[in-house]
């Protein structure tokens, strides 16, 4: 699923949330030569995995199924035969090579191909046409069509958005064209968002409903998805990836709505962050802007890093799950994950962090580690170093200021450079060059393990 697809369905589903209506999973598989196995399980896990609920589907039913247009043929059949009754649609007796030759006449004559020029002066079509002969609607009235668009506002197009066209192919399955039209009829959808490639493709739609004398749908097009250069739509070519990608990247649900519902949405204030159920309570199609919005893959890591903290804070084992962290070997968990995402801007970094605190206790000094805390201690060596702290250590109580006190104390009477000191304490204590702030962190692991990593490396010198 592109993230431009998902996110459409999205703000449909918010809609329908936010308005106390149901959101409806139809899967529109008529078009065979391009079926991929799997496709609807796969589609339905996507939406899953987001928390994206519908209301009527395949695998829910509903009042309005079946919900796959295969197995929707002969309502297909029956509506296209009402067109055909009328006079309003026929069948297409000409090969796929004949209509080639009218395209390639029409451009060699540069001047657009338009079928309704070519139309049979005998609309003769059989009663037996079904899954033999392709069906095409017959365009009656040319002319400019207007509608409106709840996001785009007054949309128009020209007679030559007009043609006769196929809405049933010759192996009986309906196009797209007509299948959503009567299928939005029946199953009472009142609002259809779509993309903008479907603006040109809208005058058919309201010529089929005006033929069919049913009610049009409100429709809403969505702006696109651009590129991080800003100029075209993302394409695979540009990085888009299938929105369960990013899942397997450790990209949360959450961050995944919030980032894509403010590509070409903002509720109207500088808020950035915020919760699915936030983002519902919020929407409104007078808020989606017309332009395009683009994709920006720091902004997604960053919006995820701010969902993850949350989540550290409201459901800690959730977290820890997520980062692939195993329990903590002290009691104050809670404590060890702040301090490991104070250093962290992402869950990568919050993972390195809380090994600090997940390691065993035996630790040793390595050689590349020495030489280069060693490098700015003068004539104390690193063993004398780490003995005194040790000593110091052993005689403080175990709060962060009260280990600050006793290690500043110690670096005066050994007249030693705080940042050497502190750095040969750190590297001792964690294996780490950089860690969140080094009294908070011996104050958490608490004496016992503090001490004893530090009496591992000491003798390990």
């Amino acid at each position: 699923m592109h993230v431009g697809g998902v996110r459409t369905a999205l703000f449909a589903w918010a809609y329908a949330k936010k308005h106390g209506g149901d959101f409806i999973l139809r899967m529109e598989d008529t078009d065979k030569t391009r079926e991929v196995e799997g496709s609807f399980e796969h589609i339905v896990e996507s939406l899953s995995w987001l928390g994206v609920t519908w209301q009527e589907g395949p695998d829910v039913g509903g009042k309005h199924g079946p919900y796959k247009q295969s197995e929707r043929l002969e309502i297909y059949k029956e509506w296209a035969q009402k067109l055909i009754d009328k006079g309003l649609a026929y069948a297409d007796p000409y090969t796929p090579e004949e209509v080639q030759e009218f395209r390639n006449t029409a451009q060699a004559e540069k001047k657009p191909f338009l079928f309704r020029e070519h139309r049979p002066q005998e609309l003769d079509t059989p009663d037996d046409w079904y899954g033999k002969l392709p069906i095409r609607f017959r365009i009656t009235n040319v002319k400019r069509t207007q509608w409106n668009d709840e996001v785009r506002g007054e949309l128009s197009a020209g007679e030559g958005a007009l043609d006769d066209f196929i809405i049933v192919k010759a192996d009986g399955y309906p196009t797209y064209n007509f299948a959503h039209v009567v299928d939005d009829h029946l199953m009472d959808i009142s609002h259809v968002m779509r993309g903008e490639e479907f603006i040109s493709s809208t005058p058919k739609f309201i010529a089929l409903h005006e033929a069919l004398e049913i009610p049009l749908p409100k429709f809403a097009t969505m702006p696109p998805i651009l590129g991080k250069e800003g100029s075209k739509k993302l394409s695979k070519r540009d990085g888009a990836k299938d929105i369960l990608e990013y899942r397997e990247e450790g990209i949360l649900s959450d961050a995944m709505i919030n980032f894509l519902t403010s590509l070409g949405w903002n509720d109207g204030t500088e808020e950035e962050v915020y919760t699915p159920s936030q983002f519902i309570d919020k929407f409104s199609l007078e808020r989606v802007q017309r332009g395009g919005a683009q994709f920006d893959d720091t902004r997604l890591d960053w919006l995820n890093w701010q969902h993850f903290e949350k989540l550290i804070e409201t459901d800690l084992s959730a977290a820890f799950d997520i980062a692939n962290i195993t329990p903590v070997n002290h009691p104050d968990s809670e404590a060890s994950a702040k301090l490991a995402a104070s250093k962290s801007r992402s869950i990568k970094e919050f993972r390195q962090q809380m090994e600090i605190f997940t390691a065993c206790s035996v630790f040793q000094l390595s050689e590349d580690n020495l030489k280069q805390v060693e490098k700015g201690l003068g004539a104390t060596t690193a063993k004398e170093y780490l003995e005194s702290a040790l000593v110091t250590l052993g005689n403080a109580e175990f709060t962060a200021s009260a280990v600050e006190e006793v290690l500043r104390a110690d670096m005066a009477n050994l007249n030693a450079q705080p940042r050497q000191y502190l750095n040969l304490i750190r590297w001792a204590l964690s294996n780490k060059k950089v860690s969140p702030n080094l009294f908070e962190v011996l104050a958490v692991l608490g004496k016992e393990e503090s001490l004893s990593r530090l009496r591992a490396s000491a003798e390990s010198v």
